[in-house]
């Protein structure tokens, strides 16, 4: 039974990211029974021991080394891409990034055969056979366990912001959804996903931690798919909220309001302010609204009294941290409407490769 301790929560502010990717032939379409990337030639440089499969063999995980300096952040993301694109290139593949793979159709695509993964295919079954997403997470460090906890209750508010500004994902086994994330509402259909409930303390969140594991819910601590979540192995929070994401850039700007925000929430556990209580059903009427209208969502506000628009959020948390990036991803057109001007211009086969990374 894999479980964590409050021992990993021990550094403050230090940063990770996981991208995960889609593997597309040359015409930028997802491929099928294909593991060349994982278990063939060794990766190049970062990319040795920080990459793997995901449910399905086209779709791929990376993770960036420790960064030490949230400065060198971008620098550290761009590397770990080039790097995957050249591994990829060398096996004759190409890489797509995207909350949803527009072209992807879950039933003809082959299931990684690691036997994690088909455990968790036996155990969860139709939803888990269809779960083609692809996400972005990022983690922060944070020096104590219970701080941890207090920083991801108050962090859930936060969530439907970020999933609004990220949200990537309109196309889904074919066809236009509708929603602005339909990663978000798929990927939700596993169990142990979506919006967590607030924990009293560390002790609170191991036992439930604990429960699941011995009660034979999930395999191991990694299956609470929550979307934010103490990581109780990395001794971090981490955010796990977002789309998938085509262009470096955003993922960096995403990067920086996250680990501006964790260490603005880590001072004020230190200066004893109390916690927010919002009730589950009210984070997830705000997930909601940002998972159906991206940037053009409100959000009802953390007192329960009023709305916030996206374009407040964004200048209010830009103003208090001191931060660009934000502001960039809302100024910039949404990955969504990018993805839906493009089809409906050019088609399906301009879109595909319009999300392949060069």
């Amino acid at each position: 039974m894999e479980l964590g301790s409050a021992d990993a929560f021990e550094r403050m502010g230090t940063l990770g990211v996981e991208e995960e990717f889609y593997i597309v032939d040359a015409d930028g379409r997802p491929v099928s029974g294909t593991d060349d990337l994982v278990y063939g030639p060794t990766p190049p440089e970062p990319l040795a021991d920080r990459i793997d499969h995901e449910l399905f063999q086209f779709t791929i995980e990376t993770q960036t080394p420790l960064i030490e300096d949230p400065g060198e952040a971008a620098d550290a993301i761009t590397t770990v891409r080039e790097a995957l694109v050249e591994h990829a290139s060398n096996q004759g593949y190409r890489i797509a990034a995207a909350g949803l793979h527009p072209a992807a159709k879950w039933r003809e695509l082959d299931h990684a055969t690691k036997p994690r993964y088909q455990a968790q295919l036996d155990r969860i079954q139709y939803p888990q056979h269809r779960n083609t997403t692809a996400g972005l997470h990022v983690h922060v460090g944070v020096d104590d366990a219970d701080k941890a906890i207090w920083i991801a209750n108050e962090l859930r508010w936060y969530i439907a912001p970020l999933l609004a500004l990220s949200a990537n994902s309109p196309f889904w086994n074919g066809f236009d959804t509708g929603l602005a994330s339909a990663r978000a509402k798929i990927f939700e259909n596993l169990p142990n996903t979506g919006m967590p409930t607030a924990f009293d303390d560390f002790a609170d969140f191991q036992t439930f931690e604990r429960r699941m594991v011995e009660h034979g819910s999930i395999d191991d601590r990694g299956e609470l798919w929550y979307d934010v979540r103490p990581h109780t192995g990395h001794g971090s929070v981490e955010i796990r909220t977002p789309d998938a994401q085509t262009d470096p850039d955003r993922v960096a700007d995403f990067v920086e309001y996250v680990h501006a925000l964790v260490l603005d929430l880590a001072d004020r556990y230190e200066s004893g302010e109390d916690g927010h209580d919002i009730r589950r059903e009210l984070l997830d009427e705000n997930k909601w609204r940002a998972t159906r209208y991206g940037r053009e969502a409100s959000f009802i506000a953390p007192d329960g009294e009023g709305v916030v628009s996206l374009e407040s959020f964004v200048e209010s948390e830009s103003d208090r941290l001191g931060i660009s990036g934000l502001q960039n991803l809302l100024d910039a057109e949404s990955g969504t409407e990018i993805q839906r001007r493009i089809h409906a211009e050019a088609g399906l086969d301009a879109l595909c490769e319009f999300l392949t990374l060069e």
